[in-house]
């Protein structure tokens, strides 16, 4: 029994000692964190007792240096209409204040971003920006770092809008440079340098894409002034060489006007004679391209000059033009009776009608005639009677039926009619019938071989026309992207070298 008492008087003991060590321990790192708290803070109060965030480091001596790299996250939109682009980056500036020198165990101290106030930075601002902002969501997206040697870095991100002077004139096959300048608004030369970092510049995220563009290069320079300004400032640029990207375009622009050009050859295969095809035809691919040259300049500024893309346009709209033109050529050498027959279907529906009314005839002429006596007005001559709904009697006496001594009078003669019982009134004639057709076999087919339809003909400038415009179309076509893709392989490699 005795041996488990002590066992357990042991157990107490040891565990007792371990809550008190325990204790003693969290009570010296509380009373360590309070002493490097405030050590810290004696340390800052006495770095800024006196300090004047108003002067400049090492005012009266030589100017102070700012070195600055940039981190670009992303960037877009880029607008042709405004000549500007935006991009979204990590700003990032580092000077030495020797004010702000420590000696310390740690290396770096992080600092809130309400130390800004107490402290000197420069003012830096971006000469050609349109609208920048920091990002503010959801605090203030900018830090402040201060070393042991007084280097004070300060980084912030933001989003900046600036301008961007850009030559369409190899739209859309162009390559812009689109600069961002900045420096000081303040302090001259002789105060403030900047200078880019040397151990990173402009760095890219790896992740960053344009919808337009690519980013080609960014080349970095310096400069020692400003345009516009009495004294001189230091200032550092950096170009974003931007390539277009043209595959919008050859879907929007380039490959429907090459269909229209195309469609508009089809007129070249049809009948001369097809007047209202071939003229419609035209019109209509006329008014579609006119709709996509409109359309192609609606995302670009009033510039002065023409474009790539205008060109292009516009020799579009010169072949289909000269394709109206072509068939009023065409047209205008084409005589009556060169192309299609149109009578051919009326002449066989006359020849058809022709014959049954010869038909119809010979046995009415071999029919005897009957002679009717009127005691009033004699002999009436040979004729046939037909009644009528008002019970009067019209008898039709043909003139072959009476003796004369020419026939041929007799075939362009009128037909007499006259009333037998109807109601005293003055004998009508009515008006000649169409003139006969009767003919005999001999000059029935000398006829049909005189108005035998001929079938269409083709012009000679219609053959020519079907070679001669496709080629020129390609011809101009390789001189065209031979011109604009060379030199747009050049502008770029001299852009590349001048920066």
């Amino acid at each position: 029994m005795k041996p488990v008492v002590l066992l357990l008087a042991n157990l107490i003991t040891s565990y007792v000692s371990f809550l008190a060590a325990a204790d003693a321990r969290t009570t010296v790192g509380q009373r360590t964190q309070r002493n490097n708290h405030s050590n810290i803070s004696d340390l800052l109060d006495n770095l800024l007792r006196g300090y004047d965030n108003s002067i400049r480091p090492d005012f009266g001596g030589p100017p102070a240096t700012v070195e600055v790299d940039i981190m670009v996250r992303s960037m877009g939109p880029i607008s042709e209409v405004d000549m500007t682009y935006s991009m979204d980056c990590y700003f990032r500036q580092s000077w030495v204040d020797r004010r702000l020198a420590f000696q310390s165990g740690k290396e770096t101290l992080a600092l809130s971003i309400s130390m800004l106030a107490r402290i000197w930075k420069p003012d830096t601002y971006f000469y050609n920006g349109k609208h920048s902002y920091l990002h503010t969501i959801t605090s203030p997206n900018k830090f402040v770092r201060l070393y042991q040697d007084g280097r004070v870095l300060y980084s912030s991100r933001l989003t900046i809008k600036a301008g961007c002077p850009m030559n369409l004139e190899d739209f859309p096959m162009d390559t812009q440079r689109c600069p961002l300048q900045f420096g000081s608004f303040g302090y001259t030369a002789r105060d403030v340098i900047y200078k880019w970092n040397s151990a990173r510049q402009v760095a890219i995220a790896e992740d960053m894409k344009l919808s337009q563009f690519d980013l080609v290069a960014n080349p970095t320079a310096n400069h020692s002034t400003a345009p516009g300004f009495s004294h001189e400032y230091s200032m550092l640029l950096v170009y974003f060489h931007l390539q277009r990207h043209m595959g919008n375009f050859l879907i929007q622009v380039y490959g429907p006007c090459i269909l229209l050009v195309v469609l508009s050859w089809v007129s070249f295969w049809l009948n001369r004679e097809a007047t209202a095809d071939r003229v419609s035809l035209g019109i209509t691919t006329v008014l579609t391209m006119t709709f996509l040259g409109l359309e192609a300049r609606t995302d670009l500024p009033k510039v002065p000059y023409p474009t790539a893309l205008d060109f292009f346009v516009f020799l579009s709209f010169a072949f289909i033009f000269a394709t109206i033109i072509q068939f009023a050529v065409v047209h205008y050498f084409t005589k009556y009776g060169s192309g299609e027959c149109y009578f051919s279907s009326d002449l066989s529906e006359t020849e058809s009608s022709s014959e049954e009314e010869d038909a119809d005839r010979r046995p009415a002429r071999s029919q005897p005639t009957r002679r009717k006596s009127s005691s009033s007005s004699g002999a009436r001559g040979r004729g046939n009677r037909f009644a009528m709904s008002n019970d009067s009697t019209i008898e039709v006496i043909p003139l072959s039926a009476i003796s004369i001594p020419n026939k041929d009078s007799a075939v362009a003669g009128h037909w007499q009619v006259s009333c037998v019982s109807c109601s005293p009134s003055p004998r009508r004639t009515l008006p000649p019938p169409p003139p006969s057709r009767r003919t005999t076999s001999s000059t029935s087919r000398r006829r049909r071989r005189r108005r035998a339809p001929r079938y269409n003909s083709v012009s000679k400038i219609d053959r020519a026309s079907r070679v001669v415009f496709p080629l020129f179309f390609l011809a101009i076509n390789l001189f065209y992207w031979y011109a604009y893709l060379s030199r747009s392989e050049r502008m770029h490699y001299y852009n590349s070298n001048a920066a």
